[in-house]
């Protein structure tokens, strides 16, 4: 690959392009982790495996979308040229979509809802395939590992925050009526009815709007390329040649595969591990809001210290390490269950203490998910950078697509098994225990993957 020389962006560019993160980051975690989509599972739906399959269901098929358009608008972003226009359009389609949430009271027609919730998704993926393909052009690759965690760490401390806003001002008892620091609900939500946890799409709509700004402002975009209809054209030729070159740059190709399948694993734990818990512990928003906040913050530490690790050992080195551990984690959460943990051989007291976690399989589950809170960052950000390092700044879009591609492309498969297995079976349990599979997999093909990836296979 050739020798490339960037420019260092302003430090307004680069924090504007890092705080593209913190905009991003509560739309997957108030809606899709920690408080709408345990909503959607434990009130909306009729029972929480019919919940758990049809939220599965509308995960897959954003992800099926994702997989096949991604590399097709990367090519076209690289010849049209700047990426700010993409990101705005997409920005408002996700912005109406979640503002549509607001209607989805209990007993409303689940698959209008959970289309909602994938269009937003698919926006948001795609708006940051463009984003992502900005990185290269900002800093030199030496410094890309370290603005990645750390663009990565400060999303979760935004998540955290909008995450700390709902729990203790929106999100109130059923019962009382009151919020965990006993309040009455922000804007006379009433949680008997769920908007609590319906207004979580608005918030994270106005969040998402007004921190892209900083983006938009300061930071540097390409050069203005082609015209749309030119583009289209020459993108979808030269999409079909980088798709026959990665077959021959191999250590990208096995980085790919790699990603492809583990990242399948992440987003599926992510996207159904709260829900799985809620499910399961019959939490009210306020713990599954609580155990988000736990998530964060550790997350926040784990992206700062993988920040100093990946520009120590490596962007390769940081993911192994994180994969590991989120395999442990899997294996915990799904072993454990009132009164016991790892399938029974730790029997744990089926009391409870009451107030928030009381039972100790309760705090079990919290403790593997300080595991997945360390890890489940940095294996996001150093893949990330790991890409970055190993294309060329001209390249990036086409190969920032075929990127998410990579992350995206089998990214309804593991949804898709969970959900299903856990509707055949009645086992959620069952269900989210072939995410393991998806991790180990993956981890088995990136230790053999050069680092950076365009250096050649051994």
């Amino acid at each position: 690959m050739a020798v490339e020389t960037v420019q260092r962006a302003s430090g307004r560019g680069i924090w504007g392009w890092m705080f593209f993160d913190w905009a991003a980051q509560p739309f997957f975690t108030v809606v899709t982790t920690f408080i709408f989509g345990p909503y959607f599972v434990s009130r909306m739906a009729s029972d929480p495996n019919t919940g758990q399959a049809v939220w599965g269901y509308g995960i897959a098929a954003a992800g099926l979308v994702i997989a096949v358009l991604s590399p097709i608008l990367g090519s076209i972003a690289d010849q049209t040229g700047p990426r700010k226009p993409w990101i705005a359009f997409f920005a408002a389609i996700k912005i109406t979509s979640l503002c549509l949430l607001w209607f989805a009271a209990p007993g409303s027609n689940l698959f209008l809802i959970v289309a909602l919730f994938s269009l937003a998704s698919v926006a948001a993926e795609f708006s940051t395939v463009f984003n992502d393909s900005m990185m290269p052009r900002l800093v030199p690759k030496s410094e890309i590992g370290r603005i990645s965690n750390i663009a990565w760490g400060l999303g979760y401390l935004g998540g955290m925050i909008a995450l700390i806003f709902v729990v203790t001002c929106m999100a109130g008892s059923p019962e009382t009526g009151k919020t965990i620091i006993g309040l009455d609900p922000l804007f006379g939500l009433d949680p008997k009815l769920g908007e609590d946890a319906r207004a979580t799409g608005p918030l994270s709509a106005a969040w998402y709007f007004l921190f892209i700004l900083p983006m938009f402002l300061f930071t540097p975009d390409a050069i203005k390329g082609i015209p749309i209809g030119p583009a289209v054209r020459e993108g979808l030729s030269e999409l079909k040649s980088t798709l026959a070159e990665v077959r021959q740059r191999g250590g990208i190709f096995r980085f790919l595969v790699a990603r492809m399948i583990y990242q399948d694993g992440v987003n599926a734990l992510l996207a159904l591990g709260g829900t799985f818990a809620a499910a399961m512990f019959h939490w009210s928003i306020t713990e599954i809001g609580m155990f988000g906040i736990i998530l964060n913050v550790v997350a926040i530490f784990g992206c700062w210290a993988a920040a100093r690790l990946d520009t120590a050992l490596g962007s390769k080195a940081v993911v192994m390490i994180a994969l590991v551990m989120l395999s442990v984690a899997t294996i915990g959460v799904v072993s454990t269950g009132p009164g016991f943990t790892l399938l029974g051989l730790i029997q744990l007291s089926p009391v409870d203490s009451g107030g928030l976690f009381g039972t100790a399989a309760e705090k079990a589950y919290i403790l593997y998910g300080l595991l997945i809170g360390l890890a489940f960052g940095p294996v996001q950000a150093s893949s990330r950078s790991y890409m970055a390092r190993s294309v060329t700044a001209a390249e990036s879009g086409r190969y920032f697509g075929i990127y998410a591609l990579a992350g995206r492309a089998t990214s309804f498969l593991a949804p898709f098994l969970v959900a299903t297995i856990t509707a055949v079976s009645g086992s959620a349990r069952l269900g989210m225990a072939v995410i393991i599979l998806f991790l180990a997999i993956g981890m088995a093909i990136l230790i053999r993957t050069p680092y950076p990836a365009d250096q050649p296979v051994e």
